[in-house]
């Protein structure tokens, strides 16, 4: 984890800062690959420091035979402050968008705080080689789940019920949990994007839509696909295969060197174009990695919409309709932009299953 150091020690000075401290679960993890759920690294110009509570100091200080572990005991402010102190750190840098307000006010002791939003949102999004076949790994697994439980949905069990297996499944694989909770959305349900999950019974004649992933050595998969209990009508089968096509056009998009807003724009304006645009909703994708939502949103508008893609960046490709009260359609892969071009992790695919 050295090369992330100095590239916050090449952030620190680039935003003169003489250090930063991280206390958000997900940034200390990636700096350190060390979990707990009480942590924190101060990165200054010249060293790196993880500090945590008796519970977790042993196992950090096994595992991080490179940093400087320091346990906490009291007051958590009074410890960081002084390690500033020691360093000689001034001017240093917090992840304003991931603290407390009490937090925030109680970042004093003579130095001069530096709120940024978003500090390694841009490293985070390019995924390194190991990060990648992790993704990959966990993709894997995720793709048997979904294989395996295609023959255990039977008419009768209800939406929790599948959720349950699926979990299970997770955990017997080696999964630490799920990244999100399992959307299973049967019959009417499919219309309404995040559905949550309920004990509604899963019928015949009916599309069930799966939206799910899971936890792997800390990073997170998501996945979806939408199959129908019995042979579907034609209307499914048109929206059904109009999705696919989006999803297909827009993956034909991720490039290195284009915006990240066209391929949005592409599934969008396909969908548009088959009289269908008003019922896709949501955007076409989002990053994904240790947090099932990262930088960059995959949208034709906002704050992200100029992002250039990059080699190594990770993101979701799912477009999606949905008729309301009726049914909903959504297909969805994790993308890798690997050599220049997006590849889908999943190995799953994208035809119409009828069970």
């Amino acid at each position: 984890m050295r090369e992330r150091i100095e590239k916050v020690q090449n952030l620190l000075e680039e935003n003169d800062l003489d250090a930063f401290l991280f206390s958000s679960q997900p940034n200390v993890f990636y700096l350190s690959v060390f979990r707990s759920s009480h942590a924190y690294v101060v990165v200054s110009r010249h060293s790196y420091h993880l500090l945590t509570d008796g519970r977790y100091y042993q196992k950090a200080k096994e595992e991080l035979k490179d940093w400087d572990v320091i346990l906490l005991e009291g007051n958590v402010i009074k410890a960081i402050e002084k390690l500033l102190k020691k360093v000689g750190a001034f001017k240093v840098g917090y992840e304003e968008d991931r603290v407390s307000c009490e937090f925030r006010r109680r970042l004093k002791g003579g130095f001069r705080w530096v709120g940024k939003a978003g500090f390694l949102k841009h490293m985070r999004a390019i995924k390194d080689s190991t990060e990648i076949n992790l993704m990959q790994e966990g993709v894997r697994i995720s793709d048997r789940v979904y294989m395996s439980i295609l023959n255990k949905i039977r008419e009768g069990m209800t939406e929790l019920e599948l959720r349950s297996l699926i979990v299970s499944e997770f955990f017997k694989a080696g999964a630490m949990g799920e990244s999100f909770p399992a959307i299973v959305a049967s019959g009417k349900g499919s219309a309404i994007p995040h559905w949550e999950t309920s004990t509604r019974p899963i019928k015949h004649g009916q599309p069930l839509l799966i939206d799910m992933g899971l936890l792997w050595k800390g990073y997170c998969t998501d996945f979806t696909r939408t199959l129908h209990l019995g042979r579907a009508s034609s209307e499914f089968k048109k929206i059904y295969n109009i999705v696919k096509d989006a999803h297909l056009f827009a993956l034909e998009k991720v490039k290195v060197g284009r915006k990240i807003s066209e391929i949005d724009k592409t599934a969008r304006d396909y969908i548009k174009k088959k009289g269908y645009g008003k019922f896709f909703i949501h955007s076409t994708g989002h990053g994904v990695g240790i947090e099932i939502h990262e930088f960059p949103r995959v949208y034709y508008k906002g704050v992200d919409k100029d992002v250039i893609i990059e080699e190594g960046m990770v993101f979701t490709i799912e477009p999606g309709i949905y008729l309301g009260g009726k049914f909903g359609v959504r297909l969805e892969n994790i993308v890798a932009v690997i050599r220049g071009v997006g590849e889908p992790l999943s190995k799953v695919p994208l035809d119409l299953i009828e069970i």
